[in-house]
Protein backbone atom coordinates (compact mmCIF):
# COMPACT_ATOMS: atom_id res chain seq x y z
CA UNK A 1 0.00 0.00 0.00
CA UNK A 2 2.88 2.51 0.88
CA UNK A 3 4.83 1.61 -2.36
CA UNK A 4 1.31 2.89 -4.37
CA UNK A 5 0.95 5.41 -2.66
CA UNK A 6 4.52 6.45 -3.66
CA UNK A 7 4.06 5.27 -7.11
CA UNK A 8 0.49 7.24 -6.91
CA UNK A 9 2.58 11.21 -5.58
CA UNK A 10 5.40 10.37 -8.34
CA UNK A 11 2.79 10.00 -11.07
CA UNK A 12 0.80 13.08 -9.27
CA UNK A 13 4.03 15.14 -9.95
CA UNK A 14 4.89 13.78 -13.29
CA UNK A 15 1.55 15.11 -14.35
CA UNK A 16 2.25 19.02 -12.64
CA UNK A 17 5.35 18.44 -14.23
CA UNK A 18 4.72 17.85 -17.96
CA UNK A 19 1.03 20.24 -17.46
CA UNK A 20 3.63 23.44 -16.08
CA UNK A 21 5.90 22.64 -19.53
CA UNK A 22 3.24 22.61 -21.73
CA UNK A 23 1.74 25.35 -20.02
CA UNK A 24 4.53 27.44 -20.41
CA UNK A 25 5.28 26.50 -23.95
CA UNK A 26 1.45 28.02 -24.20
CA UNK A 27 1.38 31.23 -22.36
CA UNK A 28 4.45 32.74 -24.61
CA UNK A 29 2.12 31.66 -28.16
CA UNK A 30 -0.24 34.48 -27.90
CA UNK A 31 2.54 37.18 -27.65
CA UNK A 32 5.21 35.71 -29.29
CA UNK A 33 4.13 37.07 -33.18
CA UNK A 34 4.15 40.84 -32.03
CA UNK A 35 7.50 40.78 -29.92
CA UNK A 36 8.96 39.03 -33.20
CA UNK A 37 7.07 41.93 -35.54
CA UNK A 38 8.46 44.61 -33.00
CA UNK A 39 12.33 43.23 -33.02
CA UNK A 40 11.91 43.20 -36.59
CA UNK A 41 9.88 45.38 -37.65
CA UNK A 42 7.77 43.24 -40.12
CA UNK A 43 4.63 42.16 -41.47
CA UNK A 44 2.87 39.35 -39.51
CA UNK A 45 3.45 37.14 -42.94
CA UNK A 46 7.38 37.15 -41.78
CA UNK A 47 7.23 36.83 -38.38
CA UNK A 48 5.46 33.80 -38.88
CA UNK A 49 8.38 32.43 -41.25
CA UNK A 50 10.26 33.50 -38.37
CA UNK A 51 8.68 31.57 -35.35
CA UNK A 52 8.52 28.65 -37.78
CA UNK A 53 12.35 28.60 -38.15
CA UNK A 54 12.60 29.07 -34.10
CA UNK A 55 10.20 26.01 -34.06
CA UNK A 56 12.67 24.08 -36.48
CA UNK A 57 15.64 24.90 -34.43
CA UNK A 58 13.84 23.64 -31.14
CA UNK A 59 12.96 20.62 -32.83
CA UNK A 60 15.99 20.04 -34.31
CA UNK A 61 17.84 20.44 -31.28
CA UNK A 62 15.78 18.01 -29.44
CA UNK A 63 16.24 15.00 -31.86
CA UNK A 64 19.77 15.11 -31.38
CA UNK A 65 20.36 15.91 -27.52
CA UNK A 66 17.01 13.53 -26.35
CA UNK A 67 19.04 10.40 -26.74
CA UNK A 68 21.80 11.88 -25.15
CA UNK A 69 19.40 13.27 -21.54
CA UNK A 70 18.08 9.30 -22.06
CA UNK A 71 21.34 8.25 -22.14
CA UNK A 72 22.34 10.09 -18.87
CA UNK A 73 18.95 9.39 -16.81
CA UNK A 74 19.80 5.59 -17.29
CA UNK A 75 23.25 6.18 -16.02
CA UNK A 76 22.70 8.81 -13.14
CA UNK A 77 18.75 8.31 -12.23
CA UNK A 78 15.58 10.41 -13.93
CA UNK A 79 15.77 13.01 -10.76
CA UNK A 80 18.89 14.71 -11.59
CA UNK A 81 17.96 15.16 -15.48
CA UNK A 82 14.78 15.98 -14.79
CA UNK A 83 15.37 18.37 -12.45
CA UNK A 84 18.45 19.78 -15.03
CA UNK A 85 15.59 19.85 -17.53
CA UNK A 86 13.31 22.08 -15.54
CA UNK A 87 15.72 24.47 -14.34
CA UNK A 88 17.22 24.74 -17.90
CA UNK A 89 13.59 25.77 -18.93
CA UNK A 90 13.09 28.13 -16.17
CA UNK A 91 16.60 30.16 -17.19
CA UNK A 92 16.05 29.98 -21.05
CA UNK A 93 12.09 31.70 -20.22
CA UNK A 94 14.32 34.74 -18.25
CA UNK A 95 16.80 34.44 -21.05
CA UNK A 96 13.94 34.96 -23.76
CA UNK A 97 11.96 37.80 -21.23
CA UNK A 98 15.38 39.89 -21.53
CA UNK A 99 16.33 39.16 -24.85
CA UNK A 100 17.12 42.17 -26.78
CA UNK A 101 17.32 40.79 -30.33
CA UNK A 102 15.96 38.13 -32.55
CA UNK A 103 19.35 36.32 -32.86
CA UNK A 104 18.71 36.01 -28.78
CA UNK A 105 15.30 34.52 -29.42
CA UNK A 106 17.19 31.80 -31.19
CA UNK A 107 19.48 31.20 -28.83
CA UNK A 108 16.97 30.82 -26.35
CA UNK A 109 15.19 28.27 -28.11
CA UNK A 110 18.17 26.49 -28.74
CA UNK A 111 19.34 26.35 -25.56
CA UNK A 112 15.11 24.83 -24.52
CA UNK A 113 15.82 22.34 -27.18
CA UNK A 114 19.15 20.97 -25.87
CA UNK A 115 17.66 20.85 -22.32
CA UNK A 116 14.10 19.82 -22.90
CA UNK A 117 14.13 16.27 -21.41
CA UNK A 118 10.58 16.40 -19.47
CA UNK A 119 9.15 14.27 -21.65
CA UNK A 120 11.84 11.91 -22.15
CA UNK A 121 12.29 11.49 -19.01
CA UNK A 122 8.93 11.49 -17.92
CA UNK A 123 8.52 8.62 -19.94
CA UNK A 124 11.45 6.69 -18.63
CA UNK A 125 10.44 7.45 -15.15
CA UNK A 126 6.86 6.28 -15.52
CA UNK A 127 8.27 2.82 -16.76
CA UNK A 128 10.42 2.50 -14.16
CA UNK A 129 7.45 2.66 -11.38
CA UNK A 130 4.85 1.02 -13.42
CA UNK A 131 3.97 -2.31 -13.06
CA UNK A 132 3.25 -3.86 -16.78
CA UNK A 133 -0.48 -4.09 -16.66
CA UNK A 134 -1.27 -0.53 -15.73
CA UNK A 135 1.74 0.92 -17.71
CA UNK A 136 -0.12 2.40 -20.78
CA UNK A 137 -2.42 3.96 -18.38
CA UNK A 138 -0.32 5.43 -16.90
CA UNK A 139 1.74 6.74 -20.05
CA UNK A 140 -1.78 8.32 -20.38
CA UNK A 141 -0.92 11.14 -18.25
CA UNK A 142 1.66 12.38 -20.66
CA UNK A 143 -1.08 13.31 -23.38
CA UNK A 144 -3.64 14.16 -20.67
CA UNK A 145 -1.14 17.16 -19.30
CA UNK A 146 -0.17 18.00 -22.87
CA UNK A 147 -3.93 18.67 -23.96
CA UNK A 148 -4.78 20.62 -20.22
CA UNK A 149 -1.58 22.65 -21.00
CA UNK A 150 -2.85 23.00 -24.04
CA UNK A 151 -5.96 25.08 -22.97
CA UNK A 152 -4.56 26.79 -19.61
CA UNK A 153 -0.89 28.19 -21.13
CA UNK A 154 -2.49 29.97 -24.17
CA UNK A 155 -5.10 30.95 -22.31
CA UNK A 156 -2.98 32.81 -19.67
CA UNK A 157 -0.59 34.40 -21.94
CA UNK A 158 -3.17 36.37 -23.58
CA UNK A 159 -5.15 37.21 -20.45
CA UNK A 160 -1.12 39.04 -18.68
CA UNK A 161 -0.46 39.82 -22.16
CA UNK A 162 -1.69 43.26 -21.82
CA UNK A 163 0.49 43.86 -18.90
CA UNK A 164 3.29 43.86 -21.85
CA UNK A 165 4.90 41.66 -24.46
CA UNK A 166 7.63 40.26 -22.12
CA UNK A 167 5.55 39.28 -18.80
CA UNK A 168 4.42 36.19 -19.94
CA UNK A 169 7.95 34.93 -20.58
CA UNK A 170 8.60 36.08 -16.70
CA UNK A 171 5.50 34.17 -15.65
CA UNK A 172 6.65 30.96 -17.35
CA UNK A 173 9.83 31.38 -16.18
CA UNK A 174 7.91 31.30 -12.48
CA UNK A 175 6.22 28.19 -13.39
CA UNK A 176 9.33 26.05 -14.45
CA UNK A 177 11.31 27.28 -11.37
CA UNK A 178 8.83 26.78 -9.14
CA UNK A 179 7.88 23.23 -10.56
CA UNK A 180 12.13 22.99 -10.06
CA UNK A 181 12.03 23.75 -6.64
CA UNK A 182 9.22 21.33 -5.80
CA UNK A 183 10.44 18.92 -7.60
CA UNK A 184 13.99 19.01 -5.62
CA UNK A 185 12.29 18.60 -2.65
CA UNK A 186 9.12 16.23 -3.24
CA UNK A 187 10.35 13.92 -6.19
CA UNK A 188 12.18 10.45 -5.39
CA UNK A 189 14.46 8.81 -7.42
CA UNK A 190 12.62 5.62 -9.57
CA UNK A 191 15.66 4.34 -11.24
CA UNK A 192 17.37 1.43 -8.73
CA UNK A 193 21.25 1.19 -8.40
CA UNK A 194 21.11 -2.48 -9.55
CA UNK A 195 18.94 -0.79 -13.18
CA UNK A 196 21.58 1.33 -14.41
CA UNK A 197 24.16 0.53 -16.96
CA UNK A 198 27.45 2.50 -17.90
CA UNK A 199 27.07 5.80 -20.28
CA UNK A 200 28.49 5.28 -23.90
CA UNK A 201 28.68 7.82 -26.08
CA UNK A 202 28.51 5.44 -29.46
CA UNK A 203 25.17 5.23 -28.11
CA UNK A 204 23.90 8.71 -26.62
CA UNK A 205 23.16 9.91 -30.47
CA UNK A 206 20.04 9.27 -32.69
CA UNK A 207 22.52 7.04 -34.92
CA UNK A 208 23.72 5.34 -31.81
CA UNK A 209 20.09 4.80 -30.50
CA UNK A 210 18.74 3.31 -33.80
CA UNK A 211 21.35 0.84 -34.34
CA UNK A 212 20.40 -0.04 -30.35
CA UNK A 213 16.67 -0.55 -31.07
CA UNK A 214 17.65 -2.96 -34.23
CA UNK A 215 18.22 -5.44 -31.52
CA UNK A 216 14.77 -5.22 -30.77
CA UNK A 217 12.99 -5.87 -34.11
CA UNK A 218 9.18 -5.27 -32.99
CA UNK A 219 10.38 -2.37 -30.87
CA UNK A 220 12.05 -0.70 -34.21
CA UNK A 221 8.40 -2.00 -36.02
CA UNK A 222 6.40 -0.04 -33.73
CA UNK A 223 8.35 3.36 -33.82
CA UNK A 224 7.66 3.61 -37.55
CA UNK A 225 3.79 3.07 -36.16
CA UNK A 226 4.59 5.76 -33.61
CA UNK A 227 6.42 7.83 -36.69
CA UNK A 228 2.95 7.96 -38.60
CA UNK A 229 1.06 8.71 -36.11
CA UNK A 230 2.76 11.81 -35.00
CA UNK A 231 3.44 12.77 -38.73
CA UNK A 232 -0.34 12.68 -38.91
CA UNK A 233 -1.09 14.76 -35.54
CA UNK A 234 0.86 17.30 -37.53
CA UNK A 235 -1.61 18.06 -39.24
CA UNK A 236 -3.56 19.96 -36.51
CA UNK A 237 -0.91 22.54 -35.18
CA UNK A 238 0.39 23.23 -38.25
CA UNK A 239 -2.92 24.40 -40.47
CA UNK A 240 -5.56 24.05 -37.26
CA UNK A 241 -6.00 28.06 -37.69
CA UNK A 242 -5.37 28.51 -41.16
CA UNK A 243 -7.71 26.06 -42.69
CA UNK A 244 -11.28 27.27 -40.22
CA UNK A 245 -10.34 30.93 -40.85
CA UNK A 246 -10.22 30.06 -44.48
CA UNK A 247 -13.00 27.70 -45.40
CA UNK A 248 -15.03 28.53 -41.94
CA UNK A 249 -14.32 32.47 -41.42
CA UNK A 250 -13.15 31.64 -37.96
CA UNK A 251 -11.85 34.72 -36.32
CA UNK A 252 -9.04 34.44 -33.69
CA UNK A 253 -11.38 34.30 -30.98
CA UNK A 254 -13.04 31.05 -32.35
CA UNK A 255 -9.82 29.53 -33.31
CA UNK A 256 -8.78 29.76 -29.84
CA UNK A 257 -12.11 28.56 -28.73
CA UNK A 258 -11.89 25.81 -31.14
CA UNK A 259 -8.24 24.67 -29.49
CA UNK A 260 -9.43 24.62 -25.85
CA UNK A 261 -11.44 22.19 -26.68
CA UNK A 262 -9.30 19.92 -28.69
CA UNK A 263 -7.09 20.19 -25.59
CA UNK A 264 -10.05 19.18 -23.49
CA UNK A 265 -11.49 16.11 -25.37
CA UNK A 266 -7.26 14.98 -25.47
CA UNK A 267 -7.38 15.37 -21.92
CA UNK A 268 -10.28 13.28 -21.02
CA UNK A 269 -9.29 10.77 -23.62
CA UNK A 270 -5.74 10.10 -21.81
CA UNK A 271 -6.23 11.59 -18.41
CA UNK A 272 -9.51 8.92 -17.84
CA UNK A 273 -10.81 6.64 -20.74
CA UNK A 274 -7.36 5.17 -21.36
CA UNK A 275 -7.43 4.03 -17.79
CA UNK A 276 -10.99 2.58 -18.72
CA UNK A 277 -10.53 1.01 -21.97
CA UNK A 278 -7.62 -0.33 -22.39
CA UNK A 279 -7.58 -2.50 -19.68
CA UNK A 280 -11.10 -4.08 -20.95
CA UNK A 281 -9.69 -4.55 -25.18
CA UNK A 282 -6.01 -5.10 -23.88
CA UNK A 283 -2.95 -2.62 -25.68
CA UNK A 284 -3.21 -4.26 -29.02
CA UNK A 285 -6.64 -4.04 -30.12
CA UNK A 286 -6.51 -0.34 -28.21
CA UNK A 287 -3.45 0.52 -31.04
CA UNK A 288 -6.19 -0.70 -34.20
CA UNK A 289 -9.08 0.82 -32.42
CA UNK A 290 -7.23 4.36 -31.91
CA UNK A 291 -6.16 4.33 -35.59
CA UNK A 292 -9.57 3.48 -36.75
CA UNK A 293 -11.21 6.32 -34.86
CA UNK A 294 -8.17 8.43 -35.21
CA UNK A 295 -8.41 8.00 -39.31
CA UNK A 296 -12.25 8.97 -39.04
CA UNK A 297 -11.52 12.06 -37.33
CA UNK A 298 -9.23 13.37 -40.07
CA UNK A 299 -11.52 12.27 -42.73
CA UNK A 300 -14.82 14.29 -41.28
CA UNK A 301 -12.27 17.39 -40.38
CA UNK A 302 -11.39 17.17 -43.82
CA UNK A 303 -14.90 17.02 -44.91
CA UNK A 304 -16.87 19.21 -42.54
CA UNK A 305 -19.11 21.62 -44.58
CA UNK A 306 -20.05 23.80 -41.55
CA UNK A 307 -17.54 24.79 -38.52
CA UNK A 308 -20.00 22.69 -36.11
CA UNK A 309 -19.15 19.58 -37.64
CA UNK A 310 -15.29 20.60 -36.40
CA UNK A 311 -16.96 19.57 -33.05
CA UNK A 312 -18.25 16.62 -33.60
CA UNK A 313 -15.18 15.15 -35.50
CA UNK A 314 -13.04 16.07 -32.60
CA UNK A 315 -14.58 13.35 -30.65
CA UNK A 316 -13.32 10.24 -33.02
CA UNK A 317 -10.32 12.06 -33.58
CA UNK A 318 -9.55 12.67 -29.74
CA UNK A 319 -10.12 9.13 -29.36
CA UNK A 320 -7.04 8.31 -31.39
CA UNK A 321 -5.60 8.89 -28.04
CA UNK A 322 -5.57 5.55 -27.35
CA UNK A 323 -3.18 4.02 -29.68
CA UNK A 324 -0.14 6.37 -28.39
CA UNK A 325 -0.25 5.08 -24.63
CA UNK A 326 -0.38 1.61 -26.00
CA UNK A 327 2.51 1.66 -28.53
CA UNK A 328 4.84 3.16 -25.80
CA UNK A 329 3.80 0.50 -23.21
CA UNK A 330 4.36 -2.32 -25.59
CA UNK A 331 7.47 -1.30 -26.55
CA UNK A 332 8.60 -0.52 -23.13
CA UNK A 333 8.17 -3.77 -22.26
CA UNK A 334 10.10 -5.10 -24.62
CA UNK A 335 13.25 -2.94 -23.44
CA UNK A 336 14.93 -3.85 -20.22
CA UNK A 337 15.25 -1.91 -16.84
CA UNK A 338 18.37 -0.30 -17.64
CA UNK A 339 17.74 1.27 -21.10
CA UNK A 340 14.44 2.73 -20.41
CA UNK A 341 15.45 6.17 -20.61
CA UNK A 342 17.48 5.23 -23.92
CA UNK A 343 14.36 3.92 -25.26
CA UNK A 344 12.09 7.20 -24.55
CA UNK A 345 15.10 9.50 -25.76
CA UNK A 346 14.83 7.61 -29.22
CA UNK A 347 11.14 8.15 -29.22
CA UNK A 348 11.34 12.02 -28.55
CA UNK A 349 14.09 11.61 -31.60
CA UNK A 350 11.30 10.20 -33.63
CA UNK A 351 8.58 12.43 -32.50
CA UNK A 352 11.36 15.39 -33.33
CA UNK A 353 11.31 13.97 -36.85
CA UNK A 354 7.90 14.74 -37.30
CA UNK A 355 7.96 18.19 -35.55
CA UNK A 356 10.72 18.98 -38.09
CA UNK A 357 8.97 17.60 -41.65
CA UNK A 358 5.55 17.57 -40.72
CA UNK A 359 4.98 21.73 -40.63
CA UNK A 360 6.09 21.79 -43.80
CA UNK A 361 4.60 19.20 -45.25
CA UNK A 362 1.13 19.96 -44.18
CA UNK A 363 0.93 23.75 -44.45
CA UNK A 364 2.37 23.37 -48.08
CA UNK A 365 -0.48 20.75 -48.46
CA UNK A 366 -2.68 23.16 -47.24
CA UNK A 367 -1.67 26.36 -49.24
CA UNK A 368 -1.82 23.95 -52.59
CA UNK A 369 -5.09 22.69 -51.61
CA UNK A 370 -6.95 25.81 -51.14
CA UNK A 371 -5.48 28.04 -53.83
CA UNK A 372 -6.62 25.11 -56.16
CA UNK A 373 -3.47 23.69 -57.16
CA UNK A 374 -4.89 20.28 -57.14
CA UNK A 375 -7.32 21.34 -60.12
CA UNK A 376 -10.04 22.03 -57.74
CA UNK A 377 -10.45 23.40 -54.27
CA UNK A 378 -9.44 21.41 -51.15
CA UNK A 379 -8.26 22.96 -47.89
CA UNK A 380 -8.69 19.52 -46.37
CA UNK A 381 -6.26 18.36 -47.62
CA UNK A 382 -3.39 17.75 -44.99
CA UNK A 383 -6.16 16.44 -43.07
CA UNK A 384 -6.72 13.51 -45.44
CA UNK A 385 -3.17 13.14 -45.81
CA UNK A 386 -2.95 12.65 -42.13
CA UNK A 387 -5.73 9.92 -42.83
CA UNK A 388 -3.73 7.87 -45.46
CA UNK A 389 -0.45 7.97 -42.57
CA UNK A 390 -2.64 6.75 -40.07
CA UNK A 391 -4.29 3.98 -42.61
CA UNK A 392 -0.42 3.00 -43.26
CA UNK A 393 0.25 3.01 -39.60
CA UNK A 394 -2.88 0.69 -38.96
CA UNK A 395 -1.69 -1.54 -41.68
CA UNK A 396 1.84 -1.51 -40.39
CA UNK A 397 1.30 -2.31 -36.45
CA UNK A 398 -1.49 -5.04 -37.75
CA UNK A 399 1.17 -6.74 -39.62
CA UNK A 400 3.79 -6.35 -36.91
CA UNK A 401 1.56 -7.82 -34.30
CA UNK A 402 1.01 -10.98 -36.69
CA UNK A 403 4.97 -11.06 -36.63
CA UNK A 404 4.96 -11.52 -33.25
CA UNK A 405 2.40 -13.72 -32.95
CA UNK A 406 3.84 -16.09 -35.46
CA UNK A 407 7.43 -15.86 -34.06
CA UNK A 408 5.82 -17.04 -30.57
CA UNK A 409 3.97 -20.05 -32.02
CA UNK A 410 7.00 -21.14 -33.48
CA UNK A 411 9.28 -20.74 -30.62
Amino acid sequence: MTEQKSSGKALLFIFITLFIDVMGIGIIIPVLPKLIMSMEHCTIEEATVIGGWMMFIYSFMQFFFSPLLGALSDRFGRRPVLLISLLGFGIDYLFLGFAGSISLLFIGRLIAGVTGASFTVAGAYIADISPPEKRAQNFGIIGAAFGLGFIAGPALGAAIAHFGERVPFFVAAGLSLANWLYGFFILPESLKPENRRAFQWKRANPVGALLQMIKHPMVLRLAIVFFLVNLAGQSLPSTWAYYTMERYGWTEKGVGFSLAYVGLCIAIVQGGLTRIIIPKIGEQRAVYTGLILNTIGMIAVALSGEGWMLFVAMIPLSMGGLAGPSLQSITSKEIPANEQGELQGFMTSVMSITAIVGPLLMTNLFSAGASGKFGFDLPGAPYLCSALLLVSGLVFSYFTFRWVQKNNVQS
